[in-house]
């Protein structure tokens, strides 16, 4: 069974992006699995919400890289190639992450 895709579009990244990506979401996932672990060892409420706004800055470093990668290489290169949609297409991911 194939997975599905969010979408259509796809990016091929450089190895230093890739690397960095990956490297950040590696991190998450390991604080992930370690405020799981603090749930099923019964640690205190407090203690969780600290880890939990580290995953939370985490997430939103990660959203901040990827964003300006993106803006950086595919708007502009969609701009230049007069493909003004992606800007509509930016400005609803914008409204996503600011919720």
């Amino acid at each position: 069974m194939e997975e599905a895709c969010c979408c259509h579009k796809t990016k091929k990244r450089e190895p230093e992006e890739y690397k960095d990506l990956i490297h950040r979401l590696n991190r998450i996932e390991g604080q992930i699995r370690g405020i799981k672990g603090m749930i099923e060892r019964d640690a205190y409420c407090t203690d969780i919400l600290t880890q939990v706004a580290a995953v939370s800055a985490a997430l939103n470093s990660f959203n901040k890289v990827l964003l300006e990668n993106h803006m950086k290489t595919c708007v502009v290169r969609d701009i230049k190639e007069g493909k003004e949609e992606t800007v509509d297409e930016l400005m609803k991911i914008l409204q996503k992450l600011m919720k």
